[in-house]
């Protein structure tokens, strides 16, 4: 299983899950207090005795998208009330890729609204809607970028003294090949990634020259990579630039947690 020494090491408050990836029941050998699970489809949400054993050895946030059916506190939200009580939600707009075209253009801030009246504890995703996720109060939930430090510090000394929960694929290795096979393609989706990379480039291991510099350097700014001791050196500035949970994604799955 994954140990205490390894995770606290690393200095992640929690650990994100994709169902689709992985049996989120493994979960519970994880030795953190909280446990995210990503939302990637209706047909990958957890069984809800899945949940219920989970939230007893941690606690648990499930990403439930507003807008989509089953979840839309304005329309259909018959999926909620599946939830186990102890299971809280991250509110999010929805990826578009998960979602329908009718989906897809519902109002983002009643819903956000109405599903925090009626769960007033759960986090807020800001992905494509940070002002409306400002708006609520509630707890951020963010994705590490380059800019990250410099807003958390922007948002403390403006008095936002909500919480912030930032979320960043991990890799816990410094050997660049498995960094950029775990993250590459991630960090080339960012704009100012795929801006400065070189047309048509690979973006994995085999990438080489100027692709391979933009890349690794989008990792740090992206990712949390390097040795668990190098993680918590960059978990720890998170948290002094104001963040007060790093949620940490195995983007090379729970192998390279074990002892």
């Amino acid at each position: 299983m994954l140990t205490t020494n390894t995770v606290a090491r690393a200095g992640l408050d929690a650990i994100a899950l994709k169902p689709a990836e992985c049996d989120v029941s493994a979960a519970s050998a994880l030795p953190v207090e909280t446990i995210a699970i990503d939302y990637e489809g209706r047909e990958h949400l957890p069984a809800r005795e899945t949940l219920r054993a989970l939230s007893n050895e941690a606690a648990v946030y499930l990403t439930t998208p507003v807008r989509a059916d089953g979840f839309d506190p304005l329309g259909d939200d018959s999926l909620v009330a599946e939830l186990p009580d102890s299971v809280g939600r991250v509110l999010v707009a929805g990826h578009p890729a998960y979602l329908t075209s009718d989906e897809r253009e519902r109002a983002v801030a009643p819903r956000l609204g109405a599903a925090l009246e009626r769960d007033p504890d759960a986090w807020v995703g800001t992905e494509s809607v940070e002002r409306i996720a400002m708006a609520t109060g509630a707890t951020q939930y963010e994705l590490l970028s380059r800019t990250t430090h410099r807003d958390l510090r922007a948002l403390r000394a403006a008095g936002f003294d909500g919480g912030v929960a930032v979320y960043a694929p991990t890799v816990l290795t410094d050997d660049e090949d498995r960094i950029l096979e775990a993250v590459g393609d991630y960090v080339a989706r960012r704009r100012p990634v795929a801006e400065a990379l070189p047309a048509g480039a690979a973006t994995d291991a085999s990438a080489t020259g100027r692709a391979r510099e933009v890349l690794l350097a989008a990792a740090t700014d992206y990712a949390l990579v390097g040795t668990a001791d190098e993680v918590r050196e960059q978990t720890d500035a998170v948290r002094e630039a104001g963040a007060a949970t790093v949620v940490g994604y195995p983007a090379q799955g729970l192998e390279p947690f074990l002892e």
